[in-house]
């Protein structure tokens, strides 16, 4: 191929890739256009539904670093509709390690009539015996994530709603936008409890403890 051939080549493609930029610029634009105030909407409409029900299904937590006697706002506040209801006896601390399923999912768009998950242990419906287990300390989750995990039982499984200040905030991370509302279907599995004397040690590993799975 001479050089002006290859030239002419290039010149042809200029267009197509110009096009190309340009539909992915716009599918992007549909899918979060105005991605603020669509989240800012969202959780205030389930934050609505959370206060005018009082079935106990549905919870309104402060973030865990407000007590109970303190209204920190919305934005400081996770939502909760509880699937499942456990019956263990504690709750995990925020010095603990957790055991859970877990999917993730943005507020629904264009695209993603359910919400695009961005992260999951299982596929397909919950189930108890047969879907995916991750292990986390409670205290390297984003702030909503953690604040459920303090308030759970062994055997809840609950659908959490966190606004973008107590999730991911105003900047993206990795696949998840900027100012995204995050949607977590969470089951608590277990959780180990390390001896007083090991909290400050990370490494799950080296802790001493003990799982605690009812």
């Amino acid at each position: 191929m001479n050089k002006q051939k290859i030239l002419m080549w290039l010149l042809a493609m200029i267009p197509l890739v110009g096009f190309m930029a340009c539909s992915e610029t716009n599918e992007s634009e549909e899918e979060y256009g105005n991605w603020q105030q669509r989240n800012d909407a969202y959780f205030t409409d389930i934050y609505a539904t959370a206060a005018a029900n009082a079935d106990g299904k549905w919870k309104i937590l402060n973030n865990y670093t407000y007590n109970d006697s303190i209204d920190p706002g919305a934005n400081h506040c996770i939502v909760v509709h509880v699937e499942e209801q456990g019956t263990g006896s504690g709750c995990p601390m925020y010095t603990d390690s957790v055991e859970v399923s877990y999917r993730g999912r943005l507020i629904p768009s264009a695209s993603y009539a359910d919400g695009y998950v961005f992260d999951q242990t299982y596929t397909g419906d919950f189930d108890w015996k047969t879907s995916g287990v991750s292990r986390f300390f409670i205290s390297s989750l984003v702030d909503g994530f953690t604040t459920a995990l303090q308030n759970m039982h062994i055997g809840d499984r609950w659908k959490v709603y966190v606004p973008y200040d107590l999730g991911y905030g105003t900047s993206a991370y990795k696949v998840i936008p900027g100012y995204s509302t995050l949607v977590f279907d969470i089951a608590l599995r277990a959780y180990y409890r390390p001896d007083t004397d090991q909290i400050g040690t990370r490494a799950a590993g080296a802790l001493k403890g003990r799982w605690i799975t009812e």
